[in-house]
Protein backbone atom coordinates (compact mmCIF):
# COMPACT_ATOMS: atom_id res chain seq x y z
CA UNK A 1 0.00 0.00 0.00
CA UNK A 2 1.29 3.45 -0.93
CA UNK A 3 1.99 6.03 1.77
CA UNK A 4 -0.75 8.26 0.39
CA UNK A 5 -3.21 5.39 0.52
CA UNK A 6 -2.17 4.61 4.10
CA UNK A 7 -2.69 8.25 5.09
CA UNK A 8 -6.11 8.34 3.44
CA UNK A 9 -7.11 5.11 5.18
CA UNK A 10 -5.93 6.50 8.52
CA UNK A 11 -7.89 9.72 7.99
CA UNK A 12 -10.99 7.67 7.20
CA UNK A 13 -10.55 5.64 10.38
CA UNK A 14 -10.09 8.81 12.42
CA UNK A 15 -13.35 10.22 11.05
CA UNK A 16 -15.16 6.96 11.77
CA UNK A 17 -13.81 6.87 15.31
CA UNK A 18 -14.78 10.51 15.98
CA UNK A 19 -18.27 10.06 14.53
CA UNK A 20 -18.79 6.95 16.65
CA UNK A 21 -17.59 8.72 19.79
CA UNK A 22 -19.83 11.72 19.10
CA UNK A 23 -22.77 9.32 18.78
CA UNK A 24 -21.83 7.39 21.93
CA UNK A 25 -21.22 4.23 19.88
CA UNK A 26 -18.25 3.07 21.91
CA UNK A 27 -17.81 -0.43 20.44
CA UNK A 28 -17.69 0.97 16.91
CA UNK A 29 -15.24 3.66 18.02
CA UNK A 30 -13.08 0.98 19.63
CA UNK A 31 -12.96 -1.02 16.40
CA UNK A 32 -11.85 2.01 14.37
CA UNK A 33 -9.24 3.06 16.94
CA UNK A 34 -7.83 -0.46 17.21
CA UNK A 35 -7.28 -0.41 13.46
CA UNK A 36 -5.55 2.96 13.80
CA UNK A 37 -3.27 1.64 16.54
CA UNK A 38 -2.25 -1.26 14.29
CA UNK A 39 -1.44 1.18 11.51
CA UNK A 40 0.33 3.71 13.79
CA UNK A 41 1.46 1.92 16.98
CA UNK A 42 3.50 4.94 18.16
CA UNK A 43 0.58 7.39 18.03
CA UNK A 44 0.03 8.26 21.70
CA UNK A 45 -3.17 10.34 21.25
CA UNK A 46 -4.79 7.41 19.42
CA UNK A 47 -3.87 5.04 22.26
CA UNK A 48 -5.31 7.47 24.81
CA UNK A 49 -8.51 7.79 22.82
CA UNK A 50 -8.71 4.00 22.58
CA UNK A 51 -8.23 3.70 26.34
CA UNK A 52 -11.03 6.24 26.88
CA UNK A 53 -13.57 4.36 24.77
CA UNK A 54 -12.62 1.01 26.31
CA UNK A 55 -13.07 2.50 29.79
CA UNK A 56 -16.44 3.88 28.70
CA UNK A 57 -17.45 0.26 28.22
CA UNK A 58 -16.37 -0.57 31.77
CA UNK A 59 -13.21 -2.55 30.91
CA UNK A 60 -10.40 -1.31 33.12
CA UNK A 61 -7.72 -3.88 32.31
CA UNK A 62 -7.76 -3.30 28.56
CA UNK A 63 -7.93 0.49 28.96
CA UNK A 64 -4.99 0.53 31.37
CA UNK A 65 -2.95 -1.69 29.06
CA UNK A 66 -3.22 0.90 26.27
CA UNK A 67 -2.12 3.69 28.62
CA UNK A 68 0.88 1.75 29.91
CA UNK A 69 1.94 0.93 26.36
CA UNK A 70 1.89 4.67 25.60
CA UNK A 71 4.35 5.59 28.36
CA UNK A 72 7.61 4.60 26.55
CA UNK A 73 6.31 6.21 23.35
CA UNK A 74 5.90 9.72 24.78
CA UNK A 75 7.17 12.55 22.59
CA UNK A 76 8.51 15.79 24.11
CA UNK A 77 5.03 17.29 24.21
CA UNK A 78 4.22 18.66 27.67
CA UNK A 79 0.45 18.78 27.18
CA UNK A 80 0.36 15.21 25.88
CA UNK A 81 2.51 13.94 28.75
CA UNK A 82 0.20 15.62 31.25
CA UNK A 83 -2.91 14.14 29.61
CA UNK A 84 -1.44 10.66 29.82
CA UNK A 85 -0.40 11.17 33.44
CA UNK A 86 -3.95 12.20 34.39
CA UNK A 87 -5.40 9.07 32.80
CA UNK A 88 -2.83 6.80 34.45
CA UNK A 89 -3.54 8.35 37.83
CA UNK A 90 -7.29 7.85 37.46
CA UNK A 91 -6.72 4.20 36.56
CA UNK A 92 -4.57 3.64 39.63
CA UNK A 93 -1.22 3.49 37.82
CA UNK A 94 0.43 6.01 40.12
CA UNK A 95 3.99 4.85 39.49
CA UNK A 96 3.56 5.25 35.73
CA UNK A 97 1.99 8.68 36.28
CA UNK A 98 5.02 9.65 38.36
CA UNK A 99 7.27 8.49 35.53
CA UNK A 100 5.38 10.82 33.18
CA UNK A 101 5.80 13.62 35.67
CA UNK A 102 9.55 12.96 35.88
CA UNK A 103 9.74 13.01 32.08
CA UNK A 104 7.87 16.31 32.06
CA UNK A 105 10.34 17.66 34.62
CA UNK A 106 13.19 17.20 32.18
CA UNK A 107 11.79 19.81 29.79
CA UNK A 108 14.33 22.64 29.33
CA UNK A 109 13.08 26.11 30.35
CA UNK A 110 9.39 25.19 30.44
CA UNK A 111 6.83 28.02 30.19
CA UNK A 112 4.52 28.94 33.08
CA UNK A 113 1.60 26.86 31.84
CA UNK A 114 3.73 23.70 31.75
CA UNK A 115 5.04 24.35 35.25
CA UNK A 116 1.47 24.93 36.46
CA UNK A 117 0.37 21.65 34.91
CA UNK A 118 3.25 19.86 36.64
CA UNK A 119 2.27 21.50 39.93
CA UNK A 120 -1.31 20.35 39.48
CA UNK A 121 -0.20 16.78 38.83
CA UNK A 122 2.10 16.83 41.86
CA UNK A 123 -0.81 18.02 43.99
CA UNK A 124 -3.05 15.22 42.75
CA UNK A 125 -0.31 12.69 43.52
CA UNK A 126 0.10 14.15 47.01
CA UNK A 127 3.52 15.69 46.49
CA UNK A 128 2.67 19.11 47.88
CA UNK A 129 6.16 20.59 48.54
CA UNK A 130 7.17 19.69 44.98
CA UNK A 131 3.96 21.24 43.68
CA UNK A 132 4.67 24.42 45.65
CA UNK A 133 8.19 24.68 44.22
CA UNK A 134 6.86 24.28 40.68
CA UNK A 135 4.15 26.86 41.30
CA UNK A 136 6.74 29.33 42.59
CA UNK A 137 8.57 29.01 39.28
CA UNK A 138 5.34 29.37 37.30
CA UNK A 139 4.27 32.46 39.26
CA UNK A 140 7.70 34.04 38.72
CA UNK A 141 7.22 33.64 34.96
CA UNK A 142 3.67 34.96 35.14
CA UNK A 143 0.44 33.01 35.59
CA UNK A 144 -2.69 34.33 33.92
CA UNK A 145 -5.64 31.98 34.45
CA UNK A 146 -8.10 31.68 37.34
CA UNK A 147 -7.28 28.00 37.78
CA UNK A 148 -3.58 28.83 38.17
CA UNK A 149 -4.31 31.51 40.76
CA UNK A 150 -6.59 29.12 42.64
CA UNK A 151 -4.01 26.32 42.64
CA UNK A 152 -1.34 28.78 43.77
CA UNK A 153 -3.50 29.84 46.74
CA UNK A 154 -4.44 26.29 47.71
CA UNK A 155 -0.82 25.17 47.76
CA UNK A 156 -0.02 28.04 50.11
CA UNK A 157 -2.97 27.05 52.30
CA UNK A 158 -1.99 23.36 52.40
CA UNK A 159 1.42 24.35 53.78
CA UNK A 160 -0.02 26.74 56.36
CA UNK A 161 1.14 29.92 54.58
CA UNK A 162 -2.14 31.71 55.20
CA UNK A 163 -1.17 35.34 54.50
CA UNK A 164 0.22 34.40 51.09
CA UNK A 165 -2.85 32.32 50.28
CA UNK A 166 -5.12 35.22 51.22
CA UNK A 167 -3.23 37.66 49.00
CA UNK A 168 -3.47 35.34 45.98
CA UNK A 169 -7.19 34.67 46.54
CA UNK A 170 -7.94 38.39 46.76
CA UNK A 171 -6.05 38.92 43.51
CA UNK A 172 -8.00 36.05 41.95
CA UNK A 173 -11.34 37.59 42.93
CA UNK A 174 -10.19 40.98 41.67
CA UNK A 175 -9.50 39.50 38.24
CA UNK A 176 -12.38 36.98 38.23
CA UNK A 177 -15.13 38.31 40.55
CA UNK A 178 -17.41 35.31 39.98
CA UNK A 179 -14.82 32.72 41.10
CA UNK A 180 -16.84 31.09 43.87
CA UNK A 181 -14.19 28.50 44.72
CA UNK A 182 -11.80 31.29 45.68
CA UNK A 183 -14.43 32.90 47.92
CA UNK A 184 -15.06 29.67 49.83
CA UNK A 185 -11.36 29.11 50.50
CA UNK A 186 -10.82 32.77 51.41
CA UNK A 187 -13.61 32.73 54.00
CA UNK A 188 -12.23 29.57 55.58
CA UNK A 189 -8.57 30.62 55.78
CA UNK A 190 -9.07 32.19 59.20
CA UNK A 191 -11.75 33.24 61.66
CA UNK A 192 -13.57 36.27 60.31
CA UNK A 193 -14.17 39.14 62.74
CA UNK A 194 -16.49 42.19 62.70
CA UNK A 195 -13.40 44.35 62.20
CA UNK A 196 -11.66 42.23 59.56
CA UNK A 197 -13.70 40.23 57.06
CA UNK A 198 -14.50 39.96 53.37
CA UNK A 199 -18.29 40.26 53.58
CA UNK A 200 -18.55 43.30 51.28
CA UNK A 201 -16.40 41.61 48.65
CA UNK A 202 -18.53 38.45 48.76
CA UNK A 203 -21.80 40.42 48.56
CA UNK A 204 -20.53 42.51 45.66
CA UNK A 205 -19.43 39.41 43.75
CA UNK A 206 -22.73 37.66 44.48
CA UNK A 207 -24.60 40.67 43.11
CA UNK A 208 -22.84 40.27 39.77
CA UNK A 209 -24.40 36.84 39.18
CA UNK A 210 -28.02 36.85 38.04
CA UNK A 211 -30.38 35.29 40.57
CA UNK A 212 -32.71 34.51 37.65
CA UNK A 213 -30.15 32.48 35.71
CA UNK A 214 -31.09 28.84 35.14
CA UNK A 215 -27.48 27.96 34.29
CA UNK A 216 -26.12 25.37 36.73
CA UNK A 217 -22.72 27.11 36.74
CA UNK A 218 -24.30 30.38 37.86
CA UNK A 219 -26.29 28.60 40.56
CA UNK A 220 -23.16 26.86 41.78
CA UNK A 221 -21.23 30.13 41.92
CA UNK A 222 -24.06 31.79 43.86
CA UNK A 223 -24.14 28.85 46.27
CA UNK A 224 -20.41 29.22 46.89
CA UNK A 225 -20.64 32.95 47.63
CA UNK A 226 -23.60 32.34 49.95
CA UNK A 227 -21.50 29.70 51.74
CA UNK A 228 -18.69 32.24 52.17
CA UNK A 229 -21.19 34.80 53.50
CA UNK A 230 -22.46 32.19 55.98
CA UNK A 231 -18.91 31.67 57.26
CA UNK A 232 -18.42 35.41 57.91
CA UNK A 233 -21.73 35.81 59.75
CA UNK A 234 -21.20 32.59 61.71
CA UNK A 235 -17.72 33.63 62.84
CA UNK A 236 -19.04 37.04 63.88
CA UNK A 237 -21.92 35.54 65.89
CA UNK A 238 -24.69 36.86 63.64
CA UNK A 239 -26.53 33.57 63.68
CA UNK A 240 -29.79 34.54 61.97
CA UNK A 241 -27.98 36.10 59.01
CA UNK A 242 -25.60 33.13 58.91
CA UNK A 243 -28.39 30.56 58.80
CA UNK A 244 -30.23 32.46 56.05
CA UNK A 245 -27.12 32.46 53.88
CA UNK A 246 -26.48 28.77 54.53
CA UNK A 247 -30.10 27.93 53.68
CA UNK A 248 -29.83 29.82 50.39
CA UNK A 249 -26.54 28.12 49.54
CA UNK A 250 -27.83 24.64 50.26
CA UNK A 251 -31.10 25.22 48.40
CA UNK A 252 -29.13 26.07 45.27
CA UNK A 253 -26.92 23.00 45.69
CA UNK A 254 -29.96 20.74 46.08
CA UNK A 255 -31.28 22.04 42.76
CA UNK A 256 -28.16 21.19 40.81
CA UNK A 257 -26.97 18.15 42.78
CA UNK A 258 -29.87 16.22 44.39
CA UNK A 259 -29.31 13.32 46.79
CA UNK A 260 -30.24 9.81 45.64
CA UNK A 261 -31.57 8.19 48.81
CA UNK A 262 -32.62 4.95 47.14
CA UNK A 263 -29.24 4.62 45.46
CA UNK A 264 -27.54 4.94 48.84
CA UNK A 265 -29.79 2.24 50.32
CA UNK A 266 -29.07 -0.07 47.37
CA UNK A 267 -25.33 0.33 47.81
CA UNK A 268 -25.50 -0.20 51.57
CA UNK A 269 -27.67 -3.31 51.02
CA UNK A 270 -25.03 -4.69 48.67
CA UNK A 271 -22.20 -3.98 51.11
CA UNK A 272 -24.07 -5.52 54.02
CA UNK A 273 -24.76 -8.54 51.83
CA UNK A 274 -21.09 -9.27 51.15
CA UNK A 275 -20.36 -12.85 52.30
CA UNK A 276 -18.58 -12.90 55.64
CA UNK A 277 -15.97 -15.24 54.15
CA UNK A 278 -14.58 -12.38 52.04
CA UNK A 279 -13.23 -10.61 55.11
CA UNK A 280 -11.57 -13.70 56.56
CA UNK A 281 -7.81 -13.28 56.40
CA UNK A 282 -6.35 -16.00 54.22
CA UNK A 283 -2.82 -17.39 54.43
CA UNK A 284 -1.53 -16.14 51.13
CA UNK A 285 0.81 -13.59 49.58
CA UNK A 286 -1.27 -10.72 50.94
CA UNK A 287 -0.46 -11.49 54.55
CA UNK A 288 3.32 -11.04 54.33
CA UNK A 289 5.14 -8.24 52.58
CA UNK A 290 8.29 -6.21 52.90
CA UNK A 291 8.37 -2.49 53.38
CA UNK A 292 6.15 0.11 55.03
CA UNK A 293 2.71 -0.69 56.45
CA UNK A 294 -0.38 1.36 55.59
CA UNK A 295 -2.71 2.58 58.34
CA UNK A 296 -6.24 3.33 57.16
CA UNK A 297 -8.38 6.08 58.74
CA UNK A 298 -12.07 5.84 57.82
CA UNK A 299 -15.42 7.26 58.94
CA UNK A 300 -17.84 10.05 58.10
CA UNK A 301 -16.43 13.18 56.46
CA UNK A 302 -15.91 15.95 59.03
CA UNK A 303 -15.55 13.41 61.85
CA UNK A 304 -12.12 14.65 62.93
CA UNK A 305 -10.14 12.29 60.71
CA UNK A 306 -7.73 15.05 59.69
CA UNK A 307 -6.93 15.74 63.34
CA UNK A 308 -6.25 12.06 64.00
CA UNK A 309 -4.12 11.95 60.85
CA UNK A 310 -2.05 14.92 62.04
CA UNK A 311 -1.62 13.52 65.54
CA UNK A 312 -0.66 10.05 64.32
CA UNK A 313 1.71 11.36 61.64
CA UNK A 314 3.48 13.42 64.30
CA UNK A 315 5.02 10.09 65.38
CA UNK A 316 8.61 9.64 64.24
CA UNK A 317 7.80 6.36 62.45
CA UNK A 318 4.63 7.52 60.66
CA UNK A 319 3.95 9.81 57.72
CA UNK A 320 0.64 10.86 56.19
CA UNK A 321 -0.05 10.06 52.55
CA UNK A 322 -3.13 12.31 52.65
CA UNK A 323 -6.50 11.53 51.12
CA UNK A 324 -5.56 9.06 48.42
CA UNK A 325 -7.95 6.92 46.40
CA UNK A 326 -5.53 4.11 45.65
CA UNK A 327 -7.36 1.30 47.42
CA UNK A 328 -10.63 1.86 45.59
CA UNK A 329 -8.80 2.23 42.28
CA UNK A 330 -6.96 -1.05 42.77
CA UNK A 331 -10.18 -2.75 43.87
CA UNK A 332 -11.82 -1.65 40.62
CA UNK A 333 -8.76 -2.75 38.64
CA UNK A 334 -8.76 -6.26 40.12
CA UNK A 335 -12.51 -6.52 39.46
CA UNK A 336 -11.96 -5.09 35.94
CA UNK A 337 -14.68 -2.49 36.48
CA UNK A 338 -14.36 1.16 35.51
CA UNK A 339 -14.21 3.42 38.61
CA UNK A 340 -17.35 5.29 37.74
CA UNK A 341 -20.43 5.96 39.89
CA UNK A 342 -22.27 3.76 42.35
CA UNK A 343 -23.13 1.34 39.56
CA UNK A 344 -19.46 0.55 39.16
CA UNK A 345 -19.14 -0.20 42.88
CA UNK A 346 -22.20 -2.47 42.74
CA UNK A 347 -20.56 -4.44 39.93
CA UNK A 348 -17.34 -4.71 41.96
CA UNK A 349 -19.34 -6.16 44.87
CA UNK A 350 -20.98 -8.67 42.51
CA UNK A 351 -17.55 -9.88 41.41
CA UNK A 352 -15.95 -9.85 44.86
CA UNK A 353 -16.54 -13.57 45.53
CA UNK A 354 -14.12 -14.42 42.71
CA UNK A 355 -11.62 -11.66 43.40
CA UNK A 356 -7.88 -12.28 43.78
CA UNK A 357 -7.28 -10.49 47.08
CA UNK A 358 -3.58 -11.32 47.10
CA UNK A 359 -3.26 -9.41 43.83
CA UNK A 360 -5.33 -6.55 45.24
CA UNK A 361 -3.03 -6.21 48.24
CA UNK A 362 0.10 -6.49 46.11
CA UNK A 363 -1.09 -3.87 43.60
CA UNK A 364 -2.08 -1.47 46.36
CA UNK A 365 1.33 -1.77 48.01
CA UNK A 366 3.18 -1.44 44.72
CA UNK A 367 1.41 1.84 43.96
CA UNK A 368 1.54 3.37 47.45
CA UNK A 369 4.58 2.30 49.47
CA UNK A 370 6.72 5.06 47.95
CA UNK A 371 4.57 7.48 49.96
CA UNK A 372 6.17 6.27 53.22
CA UNK A 373 9.43 8.05 52.32
CA UNK A 374 11.57 6.06 54.74
CA UNK A 375 8.98 5.69 57.52
CA UNK A 376 7.72 2.35 58.84
CA UNK A 377 4.05 3.38 58.45
CA UNK A 378 2.06 5.64 56.14
CA UNK A 379 -1.51 6.83 56.66
CA UNK A 380 -4.17 6.37 54.00
CA UNK A 381 -6.87 8.74 55.25
CA UNK A 382 -10.01 8.63 53.14
CA UNK A 383 -13.29 8.63 55.10
CA UNK A 384 -15.30 6.92 52.33
CA UNK A 385 -13.04 3.88 52.70
CA UNK A 386 -15.37 2.92 55.53
CA UNK A 387 -17.10 1.05 52.71
CA UNK A 388 -13.89 -0.82 51.96
CA UNK A 389 -13.36 -2.42 55.40
CA UNK A 390 -13.95 -6.08 54.41
CA UNK A 391 -11.82 -5.71 51.29
CA UNK A 392 -8.97 -4.02 53.17
CA UNK A 393 -9.24 -6.68 55.88
CA UNK A 394 -8.85 -9.48 53.32
CA UNK A 395 -6.25 -7.90 51.03
CA UNK A 396 -4.09 -6.38 53.80
CA UNK A 397 -5.02 -8.22 57.00
CA UNK A 398 -2.15 -6.75 59.03
CA UNK A 399 -2.95 -3.15 58.12
CA UNK A 400 -4.64 -1.30 61.02
CA UNK A 401 -8.01 0.31 60.30
CA UNK A 402 -8.98 3.24 62.54
CA UNK A 403 -12.63 4.29 62.49
CA UNK A 404 -13.18 7.81 63.81
CA UNK A 405 -16.66 8.32 65.27
CA UNK A 406 -18.12 11.74 66.09
CA UNK A 407 -21.49 12.59 67.67
CA UNK A 408 -24.30 12.42 65.08
CA UNK A 409 -25.53 16.01 65.34
CA UNK A 410 -22.03 17.47 65.39
CA UNK A 411 -20.83 15.50 62.40
CA UNK A 412 -24.03 16.07 60.41
CA UNK A 413 -24.05 19.80 61.13
CA UNK A 414 -20.38 20.01 60.20
CA UNK A 415 -21.20 18.42 56.83
CA UNK A 416 -24.21 20.69 56.35
CA UNK A 417 -22.20 23.89 56.81
CA UNK A 418 -19.19 23.02 54.62
CA UNK A 419 -19.23 23.61 50.87
CA UNK A 420 -18.13 20.28 49.37
CA UNK A 421 -18.95 21.27 45.81
CA UNK A 422 -20.36 18.47 43.67
CA UNK A 423 -18.68 15.69 45.64
CA UNK A 424 -21.26 14.99 48.35
CA UNK A 425 -24.93 15.58 47.43
CA UNK A 426 -26.16 14.34 50.81
CA UNK A 427 -24.72 17.30 52.71
CA UNK A 428 -27.04 20.04 51.43
CA UNK A 429 -30.26 18.93 53.08
CA UNK A 430 -31.09 18.00 56.68
CA UNK A 431 -33.28 15.02 55.76
CA UNK A 432 -30.67 13.74 53.30
CA UNK A 433 -27.92 14.10 55.88
CA UNK A 434 -29.90 12.17 58.47
CA UNK A 435 -30.63 9.45 55.92
CA UNK A 436 -26.97 9.20 54.80
CA UNK A 437 -25.80 9.09 58.40
CA UNK A 438 -28.31 6.32 59.10
CA UNK A 439 -26.87 4.23 56.26
CA UNK A 440 -23.36 4.87 57.57
CA UNK A 441 -24.38 3.69 61.07
CA UNK A 442 -26.08 0.65 59.57
CA UNK A 443 -22.88 -0.21 57.71
CA UNK A 444 -20.45 0.30 60.61
CA UNK A 445 -22.72 -1.63 62.97
CA UNK A 446 -22.67 -4.50 60.49
CA UNK A 447 -18.87 -4.40 60.21
CA UNK A 448 -18.56 -4.65 64.00
CA UNK A 449 -20.98 -7.57 64.18
CA UNK A 450 -19.62 -9.51 61.21
CA UNK A 451 -15.90 -8.70 61.64
CA UNK A 452 -15.12 -8.20 65.34
CA UNK A 453 -11.84 -6.37 65.76
CA UNK A 454 -11.51 -5.47 62.08
CA UNK A 455 -11.39 -1.78 62.93
CA UNK A 456 -10.59 0.20 66.05
CA UNK A 457 -13.31 2.70 66.96
CA UNK A 458 -11.81 6.04 68.00
CA UNK A 459 -14.14 8.57 69.62
CA UNK A 460 -13.63 12.17 68.50
CA UNK A 461 -14.83 13.37 71.90
CA UNK A 462 -12.27 11.17 73.63
CA UNK A 463 -9.55 12.29 71.22
CA UNK A 464 -10.00 15.97 72.12
CA UNK A 465 -10.90 15.52 75.81
CA UNK A 466 -8.40 12.78 76.64
CA UNK A 467 -5.79 12.98 73.88
CA UNK A 468 -2.99 11.18 75.73
CA UNK A 469 -5.04 8.14 76.72
CA UNK A 470 -6.74 7.96 73.32
CA UNK A 471 -3.51 8.22 71.35
CA UNK A 472 -1.89 5.57 73.53
CA UNK A 473 -4.70 3.21 72.58
CA UNK A 474 -4.43 4.12 68.89
CA UNK A 475 -0.66 3.69 68.82
CA UNK A 476 -0.81 0.41 70.69
CA UNK A 477 -3.32 -0.87 68.13
CA UNK A 478 -0.85 0.08 65.37
CA UNK A 479 2.10 -1.53 67.18
CA UNK A 480 3.77 1.78 68.06
CA UNK A 481 5.07 3.30 71.29
CA UNK A 482 3.69 6.58 72.60
CA UNK A 483 5.54 9.77 71.65
CA UNK A 484 4.94 13.23 73.09
CA UNK A 485 4.83 14.75 69.61
CA UNK A 486 1.53 12.98 68.90
CA UNK A 487 -0.17 15.32 71.38
CA UNK A 488 0.97 18.42 69.48
CA UNK A 489 -0.39 18.27 65.92
CA UNK A 490 0.07 22.03 65.65
CA UNK A 491 3.82 21.38 65.43
CA UNK A 492 3.43 18.99 62.49
CA UNK A 493 4.84 20.78 59.41
CA UNK A 494 3.32 18.36 56.90
CA UNK A 495 0.95 19.63 54.23
CA UNK A 496 -2.78 19.23 54.92
CA UNK A 497 -5.07 19.13 51.88
CA UNK A 498 -8.54 18.87 53.46
CA UNK A 499 -11.10 21.58 54.41
CA UNK A 500 -9.76 21.27 57.98
CA UNK A 501 -6.25 22.33 57.01
CA UNK A 502 -6.44 25.58 59.00
CA UNK A 503 -8.11 24.19 62.13
CA UNK A 504 -5.72 21.26 62.61
CA UNK A 505 -2.77 23.64 62.87
CA UNK A 506 -4.09 24.64 66.30
CA UNK A 507 -3.38 22.75 69.56
CA UNK A 508 -5.89 20.01 70.38
CA UNK A 509 -9.10 21.56 71.76
CA UNK A 510 -12.71 20.60 72.44
CA UNK A 511 -14.40 23.78 71.17
CA UNK A 512 -16.12 21.94 68.33
CA UNK A 513 -17.99 19.57 70.65
CA UNK A 514 -21.67 20.47 70.70
CA UNK A 515 -21.16 23.17 68.08
CA UNK A 516 -24.49 22.29 66.47
CA UNK A 517 -26.36 23.68 69.48
CA UNK A 518 -25.75 27.22 68.21
CA UNK A 519 -28.40 26.36 65.62
CA UNK A 520 -30.45 23.88 67.67
CA UNK A 521 -33.79 25.41 66.62
CA UNK A 522 -32.94 25.42 62.91
CA UNK A 523 -31.49 21.88 63.10
CA UNK A 524 -34.52 20.36 64.82
CA UNK A 525 -35.72 18.65 61.58
CA UNK A 526 -32.40 16.80 61.35
CA UNK A 527 -32.48 15.82 65.02
CA UNK A 528 -35.97 14.38 64.60
CA UNK A 529 -35.01 12.57 61.39
CA UNK A 530 -32.06 10.95 63.17
CA UNK A 531 -34.24 10.00 66.13
CA UNK A 532 -36.74 8.33 63.78
CA UNK A 533 -33.93 5.99 62.73
CA UNK A 534 -33.19 5.12 66.34
CA UNK A 535 -30.04 7.24 66.50
CA UNK A 536 -29.64 8.74 69.95
CA UNK A 537 -28.83 12.44 69.98
CA UNK A 538 -27.72 13.86 73.32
Amino acid sequence: MHIADTSAAADRLRRQAQQSMDAGQWAAAQTALESLVQAAPHDVPVRMALADVILRQGKMHAATRQLLQAVPLLPNDARLIAQLAWRLSTNGEIQAARACLAHLGRAPAPPAEVLSEQAHLCWVLGEIPAARALMDRAAALGIDTSSEYYLNAMLYQFLGRIAEAEAVLLACLQHWPDHGDAAVILANLRKQTPEANHLDLFRESLGRISAESADARDKFARAEFESAIFKVHDDCGRLDEAWSALARSNALMREIHPYDAQGEVTLTDALVGIPASIAIAATDAATEFDGPMPIFIVGMPRSGSTLLDQMLSSHSEVVSAGEIQDFQRQLHWVADVAPRSAQGMLKVIERSADMDFAELGARYLQQTQWRARGHRFYIDKLPINVRMVPFIRRALPRAPILHLARGPMDVCYSNLKVMFGLASPYCYDQQALAHYYGQYVRLTDHWRASMPGAMLDVSYAALVNEPAATMRRVLQHCGLAMEEGCLHPERNPAAVTTPSSVQVREPVHSRNLGQWRRYAKQLEPMRLALAEQGIVVS
